[in-house]
C-alpha cells in the first residue's frame, strides 16, 4: 500500500458482520478498523447511567455537557473510552444497542462525533464502519462497500454472540430488536441508513466470515490500484 492515506467506508444494518470483517480486513491491509456504532453506543450508556430517557432528544443533548468519548488503539485493538473509562464491553449489551439507535437519531449527538471521526480518517488509512460514512462522514473515500444479510441470518449472528456471553436474549427478542432498529435507522430524518449512490453492494446471507473478508479486501484492491 502506498503512503497516501484511503479511508474506506462500510455501512450497513446491525448484525450484517460490519465490525467483524471490517477490523479483520483492517488488520491484513495495515489499516486501522474504525467502529463508529462504538461511538454512538458509549453516548447511549452515559444517558443510561445518567437514568435519561434515550427518546428525550433534548435531555440526551444535554447529557453532552462535559463529557469525553474517544477510541484509543492499543496492539491494534480498538478501546472506547467514556470519560477515560474503558467501556469496550459495556457497550455491547442489548440496552446499549437500542440506546445507540435512539440517540443516534440527535442531531447534536451526530454533530458532536462527527469531527472526532473525520479527524481519526484524515490522518490514518483506515476502514470506519457504521449507517452513514460513506453517505455523511466520508462521501469522500475512495472505497464504500454497503454490507448487508438477510434479517433471519443477521438475528441469528447476533444471537450466537448474545449466547457466548451469557445473555439470556432469546432470538426472537435479538429478531424483533433488530427489525425495530433497522427501521429506526432507515427512516430517521439525519443521515438514514442508505447505501451510498456509488457504494458496491456486498450481501453476506449464506457467506462466512472468512469469505466475507476476502471479498471486502478484493473490492478495497481492486478500487485502489
Amino acid at each position: 500500500m502506498s503512503n497516501t492515506v484511503i479511508n474506506v467506508a462500510i455501512d450497513g444494518p446491525g448484525g450484517a458482520g460490519k465490525s467483524t470483517s471490517a477490523r479483520a480486513a483492517a488488520k491484513e491491509l495495515g489499516f486501522i478498523y474504525v467502529d463508529t456504532g462504538a461511538l454512538y453506543r458509549a453516548i447511549g450508556v452515559n444517558a443510561l447511567r445518567k437514568n435519561i430517557d434515550t427518546k428525550d432528544v433534548s435531555a440526551v443533548a444535554a447529557s453532552l455537557e462535559g463529557i469525553s468519548v474517544d477510541l484509543v488503539f492499543e496492539n491494534g485493538e480498538q478501546k472506547v473510552l467514556l470519560n477515560g473509562e474503558d467501556v469496550s464491553t459495556e457497550i455491547r449489551t442489548p440496552p446499549a444497542s437500542m440506546a445507540a439507535s435512539d440517540v443516534s437519531a440527535v442531531p447534536e449527538v451526530r454533530a458532536f462525533l462527527f469531527d472526532l471521526q473525520r479527524d481519526i480518517a484524515s490522518r490514518n488509512s483506515c476502514i470506519m464502519d457504521g449507517r452513514d460514512i460513506g453517505t455523511v462522514v466520508l462521501p469522500d473515500a475512495q472505497v464504500k462497500i454497503f454490507l448487508t444479510a438477510s434479517a433471519e441470518e443477521r438475528a441469528q449472528r447476533r444471537f450466537a454472540e448474545l449466547q457466548a456471553k451469557g445473555s439470556s436474549s432469546t432470538y426472537q427478542q435479538v429478531l424483533d430488536e433488530l427489525i425495530e432498529r433497522d427501521y429506526n435507522d432507515s427512516h430517521r430524518e439525519i443521515a438514514p441508513l442508505k447505501p451510498a449512490e456509488d457504494s458496491v453492494l456486498l450481501d453476506t446471507t449464506g457467506v462466512s466470515l472468512e469469505e466475507q473478508v476476502e471479498k471486502i479486501i478484493n473490492i478495497i484492491k481492486e478500487k485502489i490500484s
